[in-house]
């Protein structure tokens, strides 16, 4: 079994189909018995579709399922000097 600490390393690969055989059963043991992962891992999905869906469009409207707390840090992370 994996800690839940673990299993946030392990997304992006598994998510992408990248995570080895042995790896992705261990990942998907975790999943079945920690639903405070699964709603991470949807979460993270999500955070992931909305990117995706906003960059695809830069100069159009902000899309009206964004959350306005998402659309407030990226307007502050933007304005940060690099």
């Amino acid at each position: 079994m994996i800690a839940c600490r673990d299993f946030i390393e392990f997304l992006m690969d598994y998510l992408s189909g990248e995570l080895p055989e042995a790896q992705r059963e261990v990942f998907e043991a975790h999943l079945a018995v920690c639903a405070s992962c699964v709603a991470y891992m949807k979460t993270y999905q999500e955070t992931v579709r909305l990117g995706k869906e906003v960059c695809s469009r830069p100069e159009g409207p902000v899309p009206e399922d964004v959350p306005e707390d998402m659309v407030k840090a990226v307007l502050a992370a933007l304005k940060k000097p690099s």
